[in-house]
């Protein structure tokens, strides 16, 4: 049996950001991002067009823009502060969103 303490994980969603044609640079920096957190991704995903937004005041269609969510990772840290290094290595468009996520498995 061993004496040493398991460290506690949690799950942070990344939000992304913005939205600019990718060029080849930022597709290679994408993927050289993902392949350096591989071992800590839960899931991930990206959006490309067909957004709404629904509100009290109606639906709305959402454009592809600096301000909408253009993806989303799922990774496992120890921390808010340890997801957040992780997240600044990422290379974002406008900005990147960190949140806890409480709950599911």
């Amino acid at each position: 049996m061993s004496n040493h303490k398991e460290r506690e994980v949690k799950k942070f969603m990344l939000l992304m950001y913005g939205f600019e044609k990718p060029t080849p640079e930022i597709m290679k920096a994408w993927g050289t991002w993902f392949e350096s957190i591989a071992d800590r991704t839960v899931d991930q995903g990206g959006f490309h067009g067909g957004a709404r937004e629904i509100s009290a005041s109606g639906t709305k269609d959402l454009p592809m823009g600096m301000e909408s969510i253009t993806g989303y990772t799922i990774i496992e840290a120890e921390s808010l502060d340890e997801a957040e290094k992780i997240a600044q290595d990422n290379p974002y468009i406008a900005s990147i969103r960190v949140y806890e996520v409480m709950g599911g498995k």
